[in-house]
């Protein structure tokens, strides 16, 4: 399996807004279990990475989920959109202190 992640050195090495809270998430990806979250988390991740010229310690890790998961691209969006056609995987967060009371 190749690497879709270009290398530093061919492009400039931009910081992705999201990329601090995305390496969380990478890191739960890469040392958990291949759980329906983890599978949607990856597809979700390598959507927002693909094409971005920069993060390639998120990109190079997210290919080496695929790669630990024995996964391509594609059978990894298959299985995302079987897991979100049968259940819903995100829950909505509520922040209470910011919604108003209209009764």
């Amino acid at each position: 399996m190749s690497s879709t992640s270009p290398k530093p050195d061919s492009r400039p090495n931009q910081r992705h807004p999201q990329a601090r809270e995305d390496s969380l998430v990478v890191q739960q990806i890469l040392t958990g279990d291949r759980t329906d979250l983890n599978l949607a988390e990856l597809a979700r991740l390598r959507i927002r990475y693909r094409g971005f010229p920069g993060a390639y310690d998120i990109q190079d890790n997210l290919d080496r989920a695929l790669e630990r998961w024995n996964l391509t691209e594609e059978e990894l969006f298959e299985q995302a959109r079987a897991i979100h056609a049968s259940q819903r995987i995100y829950k909505a967060k509520t922040n209470k202190k910011d919604e108003e009371d209209w009764s």
